[in-house]
């Protein structure tokens, strides 16, 4: 039970003000999927399989995603910001009714493309969003707004959602307002910093040289410990990163997780995190005591989405955490494609297309023989789960997995759209997700090309 204790020594239990347990009717269900990289309305196109997901999305008490991308007609309305998430991720205003189309009723909305197109584009995607009746959290006029949960009515209780984001621009944090000065539009941050680890005799070295640099003052009295170069380097036994979140940062989000469980029967937190990179199959070093933390406070669910590739499943008092569930979409179609993103791979817009910039990341140098070329070409960035997780007595009692593929093989205009992964891709995917997810002590089963994870109740 978490406490609070007043200036005065008055000490309130929450649990006075709201029960953390959950409170759904039996049979309840939530639907959660990964990165929606959404470009193009898919509904009505010609997609085999794709209608096999919908049915599944469509049959959820509740239908979450992670929409990474802005909503807007840019010929009236938003631009590109000098400071973006990468790519300009732009999407047709048509894609609101395609995603109510499609059974998704929950959006988380920070991450590092929030305001890619500026505030006018996060206020344009809100608006596209309200239009079609989708509760969307993550993004606001200022801090309060971004942070505060957003909640759904269903017929088996009501949803809170809480978005935050670890991964993203500088100035894309939104803040509250102090004194005179008003507040500042963007999403709920995370801050992280972050530390690389080295061996205890390469921080020596380290240090040495920061001794002999001018405009260094003296060593701080910290053997564990160098300051380089504006980055941190910490001893340990090998080579990695650390990350330390911001107290102050954790404090808000607590509330509001805590806040939107007092408000609603089932709390939904999402966190959208690149850590330590799209490279690694493990979660920061951070974030399993972060998700921990989050659950204790009155989440029925912690869902990581960013890194594009699925990370492991754990299990705690009952409640799943999803550390990465990869993309559900995959669509690279992104256009218009601001000026800055040219001059970063070396293109001239005068002769090469918006799709020659997106799919010919040279600077990026991760050719494949598929044709290929970026960070995100390989196999795994376009294979993922759906997950269902089913309800009972107020309890976790099943998780599905049902593997999907985002067809990787096909052309351009038509890749990065979901089907049910068949037969020995399925297994491929669900193996690996089985192999990923040990290490919390999750088993989970396979009967018919679906994952299975069951809990008997009282289990947890």
């Amino acid at each position: 039970m978490e406490k609070h204790l007043h200036e005065n020594g008055r000490v309130d239990d929450f649990d006075t003000v709201g029960s953390i347990e959950t409170n759904v009717a039996d049979g309840f269900t939530m639907a959660a999927v990964g990165d929606l990289l959404f470009a193009r309305p898919v509904t009505k196109g010609r997609h085999p399989g794709f209608d096999e997901v919908v049915k599944i999305l469509k049959d959820a008490d509740v239908t979450f995603g992670n929409l990474e991308t802005n909503i807007l007609d840019v010929r009236s309305k938003g631009c590109p910001q000098a400071e973006y998430g990468g790519a300009y991720c732009i999407s047709a205003p048509e894609l609101g009714p395609d995603l109510k189309a499609m059974g998704f009723n929950m959006l988380s909305r920070a991450n590092n493309h929030t305001v890619d197109w500026g505030v006018e584009g996060m206020r344009e995607t809100s608006r596209a969003l309200d239009e079609n009746g989708l509760v969307h959290a993550g993004a606001g006029e200022n801090l309060a707004q971004a942070g505060a949960a957003r909640f759904l009515e269903t017929i088996s209780g009501r949803v809170a959602l809480v978005s935050l984001a670890t991964t993203f621009g500088p100035m894309a944090r939104a803040c509250d307002s102090v004194g005179e000065a008003p507040g500042r539009p963007g999403l709920n941050a995370l801050r992280l910093q972050k530390s690389i680890v080295v061996p205890r005799e390469q921080l020596e070295h380290l240090r040495q040289i920061r001794a002999s640099l001018q405009g260094y003052g003296p060593p701080p009295h910290d053997k564990d410990r160098v300051v380089l170069g504006g980055m941190i380097y910490e001893g340990g036994e090998k080579a990695g990163y650390s990350y330390k979140p911001n107290s102050r940062d954790i404090s808000g989000i607590l509330r509001n997780v805590r806040r939107g469980k007092q408000f609603s029967d089932f709390c939904i937190v999402t966190n959208h995190g690149h850590e330590p990179g799209e490279w690694s199959l493990e979660p920061p070093d951070y974030e399993q005591s972060f998700a921990r933390r989050v659950i204790d406070a009155g989440a029925d669910a912690y869902i990581v989405h960013g890194p594009h590739i699925l990370r492991g499943i754990e299990i705690y008092k009952g409640r799943p955490i999803f550390y990465s569930l990869g993309n559900f979409f995959c669509q690279d179609l992104r256009t218009p494609v601001g000026a800055d993103m040219f001059d970063v791979y070396d293109k001239d817009p005068r002769v090469h297309t918006d799709a020659e910039v997106t799919i010919d990341e040279v600077a990026m140098g991760y050719p494949t023989a598929e044709g290929l070329v970026g960070s995100q070409s390989g196999p795994a960035f376009y294979e993922s789960v759906v997950t269902i997780s089913r309800y009972e007595v107020n309890q976790l009692a099943e998780l599905r997995l049902y593997p999907i593929e985002l067809g990787r093989s096909k052309r351009f205009a038509n890749r990065g759209v979901p089907r049910l992964a068949v037969q020995a891709q399925a297994r491929v995917i669900l193996e690996r997700l089985q192999k990923l997810s040990e290490p919390f002590g999750t088993k989970i089963e396979i009967e018919a090309g679906v994952g299975l994870v069951r809990l008997k109740p009282g289990s947890a």
